[in-house]
C-alpha cells in the first residue's frame, strides 16, 4: 500500500492526541508514515508511541533551528518526505499552525488542498465543513497529491502496533529574512484540565454567563465531567475568559463526544467551531436561540439554576460508582 504522510503534532516530549487521530485516518488510505520535525533527539523520544499507533515509518527531520521558526521547517520536512515516498496523501491537524503548513505545502506542490475535513474514505473522498460552518460537502482532490487538514476530534485514536523504520531527513538551512522566527514561548495556564482540542467533553460559556465571575459555574461543571472549558467569541471579547479558550471560526475547532453550551446564543461563528461534536447540549433562557437548532438536547432556563444542579448530579453519580 502507498504511504500516507502524517505531520506529528508534539511538544518535544509528548505526541498530541490529534496525531493519533491522523494516524487512524491515514490507515484508510494506506500505510501511515509519521514526519517528526524538531531538535535532535525528538524522533527517538516519540518513536514508541507512534509505532504503537501504526506509524510504519518515522521520518526524523531534525536540526538545531527547527524549533526556532514557524511553519517553514514543517513544510520543508514534508516536501522532503514526499520525494522519498511518493505518498497517496498528506495529513495534518487542522489547527492554526497546521492550516498554515497545509496551505504553504499545497502551494509549493501545486496540489489540491482540503481544509476542515471531518471524515474520509478509502477513495480519498472527504467530508468537510465550508463557508464558516454553513455547509457540509463531499470533496476530492483531482490534481496532485492531496493535502488534507483534519479537524481534531473527528477520528478516534486506535492502537495498531507495527514495526517502525526510522529515516532521517536533512532539513535545508532556513532563510531568516523569509521566515517568521519564534522569539519567545509562554506556557498556557491550563491547570489539570485536558487541552481544549483534545478533550472528550467541553463545557463552554457565552455572554449569558454575565461576567468573569460567572465562569465559575462553567468551570465547576467541566471539572465534574473531567472536561475542558471553552468560551464564545462574545464572552472573550467582553473579557470574561482568555482568548486561548475561544471556540469558533476565529478560535479553536473542537469535536468532543459531549459539548455543553451555557448561555451561548449560537451565532454561526461559534457553531462553525463545534457543530461536529457528537452530542450537543444547550442551556439558554431564550427559546428562539439559534443554538437550539443544532443541539441534540436543549434546556430553556437559567444556566445558574441548571448547571449547578447538573454538576451536583454528576458528582453524586461518580461518588455512587
Amino acid at each position: 500500500m502507498p504511504d500516507v504522510l502524517v505531520l506529528v503534532d508534539h511538544d518535544g516530549e509528548r505526541v498530541h492526541k490529534s496525531t493519533y487521530e491522523l494516524l487512524a485516518a491515514a490507515r484508510r488510505l494506506g500505510d501511515p508514515a509519521a514526519v517528526v520535525v524538531g531538535t535532535p533527539g525528538t524522533a527517538a523520544r516519540l518513536g514508541e508511541p507512534l509505532a504503537r499507533h501504526g506509524a510504519t515509518v518515522v521520518y526524523a527531520a531534525e536540526s538545531a533551528e527547527a524549533g526556532e521558526f514557524l511553519a517553514t521547517p514543517a513544510v520543508d520536512a514534508l516536501q522532503l518526505a514526499l520525494r522519498e515516498s511518493g505518498p497517496a496523501a498528506v495529513l495534518v491537524s487542522a489547527t492554526t499552525d497546521g492550516k498554515e503548513v497545509a496551505g504553504r505545502l499545497a502551494a509549493r506542490l501545486d496540489a489540491g488542498l482540503l481544509i476542515d475535513v471531518v471524515d474520509l474514505d478509502s477513495s480519498g473522498a472527504v467530508t468537510q465543513i465550508v463557508f464558516g460552518g454553513s455547509y457540509t460537502v463531499r470533496s476530492q482532490v483531482t490534481h496532485g497529491i492531496p493535502v488534507i487538514a483534519l479537524r481534531p476530534g473527528s477520528f478516534e485514536p486506535e492502537e495498531h502496533p507495527v514495526q517502525t523504520a526510522e529515516r532521517e531527513l536533512a532539513l535545508p538551512p532556513i532563510d531568516p529574512a523569509a521566515s517568521a522566527r519564534i522569539t519567545a514561548r509562554h506556557a498556557a495556564l491550563a491547570g489539570d484540565r485536558p487541552a481544549l482540542t483534545e478533550a472528550t467533553v467541553v463545557v463552554s460559556g457565552g455572554r449569558g454567563v454575565g461576567g468573569a465571575d460567572g465562569f465559575a459555574v462553567v468551570e465547576e461543571l467541566a471539572d465534574a465531567l473531567g472536561g475542558a472549558v471553552g468560551a464564545s467569541r462574545a464572552a472573550v471579547d467582553a473579557g470574561y475568559y482568555p482568548h486561548q479558550y475561544q471556540v469558533g471560526q476565529t478560535g479553536k475547532s473542537v469535536s468532543p463526544q459531549l459539548y455543553i453550551a451555557l448561555g451561548i446564543s449560537g451565532a454561526i461563528q461559534h457553531l462553525a467551531g463545534m457543530q461536529t461534536s457528537k452530542t450537543i447540549v444547550a442551556v439558554n433562557k431564550d427559546p428562539e436561540a439559534p443554538v437550539f437548532g443544532l443541539a441534540d438536547y436543549g434546556v430553556v432556563g437559567d444556566l445558574f439554576a441548571v448547571a449547578p444542579r447538573l454538576t451536583q448530579d454528576v458528582a453524586a453519580r461518580r461518588a455512587g460508582s
